[in-house]
């Protein structure tokens, strides 16, 4: 996900797997399994261009994280979840803190 968050446009499968053995040597058909999967679970849109699929990510990194953070939330209880907020809160620098007031 962090390859086709950091790219400007859609990315085939080939472009992935060159990105990826930069870093560790990666079968093809891993990456190409890895995308697929990503893009049942909803998380990579693909469109199918020239015979190869183009993926791309179906929601910006920041709505992914919101959404998980809320995931971790929902259903914990009331004492906890403050607990937690408040955990996280102490961690923010005066930018985190800034843009929470301007969203607020």
């Amino acid at each position: 996900m962090e390859l086709l968050w950091g790219s400007d446009g859609s990315r085939s499968v080939a472009e992935v797997h060159v990105a990826m053995s930069e870093e560790r040597e990666l079968a093809y058909t891993t990456v190409m399994t890895v995308l697929d999967r990503l893009a049942k679970k909803g998380m990579a849109k693909r469109e199918l261009v020239n015979r190869a699929w183009q993926y791309e990510p179906a929601d910006p990194q920041h709505v992914v994280i919101a959404r998980e953070m809320r995931v971790l939330l929902d259903g914990v209880d009331g004492e906890t979840r403050r607990a937690a907020l408040t955990e996280l809160a102490q961690s923010f620098t005066d930018d985190d803190r800034a843009a929470l007031q301007a969203a607020v």
